[in-house]
């Protein structure tokens, strides 16, 4: 019954990150389906990637009501996106479901260093346009971090849009909901196939409550993003993302040994 639970409010927690960041979505995703629902490493990777689409493309829909998102980023960045998740998805059959999720914990540990040392941008200032290939490079490596290990890779899409993209803060989380969806769309369509290979199935009444509660959280998240001091949540979040990494790190590597 506890253990339910905390998988719910885990499932809360998804949502709340996406909501108040932008991104983050995921990176909680996979270790609540592993060890708060008792999914394999691959199923629960799967898995994710439909939660947090879903969730994404949920909370994209206000951005794109009030004309925040920009879909030059979306062609150079989410199309080549979508292409890298389908090949780290495809790629996935032939590495063990542990080592994608030690994997997984070395982004959750570079993404908990990046929050904890943000580089500073000014929302009101435009970084000029950078060349279309360097926007469709960085697209397809964070697609296929994306099909790897389950990451909608928003940590790292936000800064990409507003560093070589040129958007600012706002239209850049606005429009990295979109792509986060897009990808991870993508990378499940390829996930189904690897699952069935492997004789893997989905559980779909899971995997619909945790988006139907994580969209509920994306909203909750919006209004916390309005009244609370995002810096001092960025914090917490990001030490929650240290400890939860170290664990999955430090787990998956002694059943790798042992």
């Amino acid at each position: 019954m506890t253990v339910t639970v905390f998988a719910w409010l885990g499932a809360v927690l998804i949502g709340i990150s996406l909501g108040l960041f932008g991104s983050g979505g995921s990176i909680v995703t996979v270790p609540v389906l592993v060890y708060l629902f008792g999914q394999d490493e691959k199923t629960a990777i799967a898995g994710s990637l439909f939660i947090v689409g879903a969730i994404a493309l949920a909370g994209a829909v206000p951005k794109l009501a009030s004309r925040q998102i920009d879909w030059r980023s979306v062609l150079m960045f989410g199309l080549p996106g979508m292409a890298g998740t389908y090949l780290g998805a495809w790629s996935a059959k032939w590495i063990p479901g542990l080592v994608q999720l030690a994997a997984f914990a070395v982004v959750m540990l570079l993404a908990a260093t990046l929050m904890l040392r943000p580089r500073p941008i000014d929302p009101l200032e435009v970084p000029a346009p950078r060349h279309a290939w360097k926007i469709a490079l960085d697209g397809v490596a964070v697609g296929a971090l994306t099909g790897l290990v389950g990451v909608g890779g928003g940590f790292l899409i936000v800064p990409a849009l507003v560093l070589l993209g040129g958007l600012s803060i706002h239209l850049a989380i606005g429009t990295s909901l979109l792509i986060i969806a897009m990808k991870s769309f993508a990378g499940f369509w390829k996930y189904l196939e690897v699952l069935a290979h492997q004789g893997l199935a989905l559980d779909w009444p899971v995997l619909l409550g945790v988006t139907a509660v994580g969209v509920a959280g994306s909203l909750l998240g919006n209004l916390m993003a309005s009244r609370i001091k995002a810096d001092r949540l960025r914090s917490g979040f990001a030490i929650f993302l240290l400890l939860m990494g170290a664990y999955i790190l430090v787990s998956s590597l002694y059943r790798l040994l042992v």
